[in-house]
């Protein structure tokens, strides 16, 4: 029953970490998003001939 007490005020004492740990999985998805459209941009530009920019 001690330990169910504790985590209850774990959760209460640091919403800024819960908030934190959200805000690190949104910018991880974020920097996923951005290279995976820059390889995107890389293929593409490889494909195009040269002179075709």
């Amino acid at each position: 029953m001690g330990k169910d007490a504790d985590k209850t005020t774990d959760i209460k004492q640091d919403p800024g970490k819960l908030h934190d740990a959200e805000k690190q999985a949104r910018l991880a998805e974020a920097l996923r998003a951005n290279l995976r459209k820059r390889k995107e941009q890389a293929r593409d530009r490889k494909s195009t001939p040269s002179g075709n920019s």
